[in-house]
C-alpha cells in the first residue's frame, strides 16, 4: 500500500481547491487490487482504513500488507485486527541512508502508481467529484490489464 498525496493547491478565480490523495494496494506483480480517493485533507493513516474496508470482503486470503512508514500508527493496525488476521509489515528507510535508496515493497506500488500516471486524466487533477477521480484509477488499472493480456 502506498499513497500519492498531492499536496499543491489550485488558485481558480481566487478560490482555493484542495487536491485528492490516492490509496492503492497491489499484489506483488504490480495489478491494482483496490483504490481510494479521498481529500487531501485526511491524513495517510487515516485514509488507509477506508481502502482495507473496501478491500477486505472483496479479498478475503490476503493476510499480510506492506506500507510505507507514512501509515505507521494505530488506525490501520486496529482497522486491520477489525477484518481477521491480517500482519503488517511497515517498509521504513534506513535511518543512515542519504539520496534515494530502494525499499523493498515498495517500488512494486510506486511503479503502478507510474503506470497509472501514464493516463492523462490522472496525471494532473481533472477531476471536479471523488467519485470520478476514483472511476479514472480503475479505467487505467482496466487499460493495463488489457494492454498486458494482448501483448504478453
Amino acid at each position: 500500500m502506498s499513497r500519492e498525496a498531492h499536496v499543491r493547491i489550485w488558485e481558480r478565480v481566487g478560490v482555493r481547491f484542495p487536491c485528492a490523495t490516492r490509496h492503492i494496494v497491489t499484489d506483488t506483480g504490480g495489478l491494482l487490487v483496490g483504490a481510494e480517493v479521498h481529500p487531501a485533507d485526511i491524513q495517510d493513516r487515516d485514509g488507509a482504513v477506508l481502502i482495507i474496508e473496501a478491500i477486505h470482503q472483496l479479498f478475503p486470503w490476503l493476510r499480510h500488507l506492506f506500507a510505507d512508514s507514512a501509515y505507521n500508527g494505530p488506525n490501520l493496525r486496529e482497522a486491520l485486527a477489525k477484518f481477521g488476521d491480517w500482519t503488517l509489515e511497515i517498509v521504513k528507510r534506513a535511518a543512515d541512508a542519504a539520496g534515494f535508496q530502494l525499499l523493498p515493497r515498495r517500488w512494486v506500488v510506486e511503479r503502478t502508481l507510474a503506470w497509472l500516471n501514464r493516463n492523462r486524466r490522472l496525471a494532473k487533477d481533472f477531476e471536479a467529484s471523488i467519485a470520478s477521480a476514483k472511476a479514472w484509477v480503475y479505467i487505467a488499472s482496466v487499460q493495463l490489464l488489457i494492454r498486458r493480456l494482448t501483448c504478453p
